[in-house]
């Protein structure tokens, strides 16, 4: 294991105490489950966006109709009164 150390504002640091407190955690085991969780999801973001990227650059686009299908589902068409 690596350790370092880090500067944070003294009210977050407070708030990082109280979740450690009411979990029966250390403050550096919060912080590290933290740190990961923050690496694991800038990874996942930063694949889906390659992907996306890639397939892109393939040409691999949605059609209109397949954008309006998609649009569709979410977004009531509004009367006209």
């Amino acid at each position: 294991m690596t350790a370092f150390t880090i500067r944070v504002p003294d009210e977050v640091a407070d708030r990082l105490n109280q979740i450690a407190q009411k979990l029966d955690r250390s403050r550096s085991y919060m912080a590290a489950q933290a740190i990961e969780d923050f690496v694991s999801r800038e990874e996942w973001q930063l694949a889906e966006i390659e992907a996306g990227i890639a397939e892109a650059d393939r040409g691999e686009f949605a059609s209109d109709d397949d954008v309006a299908r998609v649009v569709g589902k979410y977004v009531k068409a509004t009367s006209r009164s």
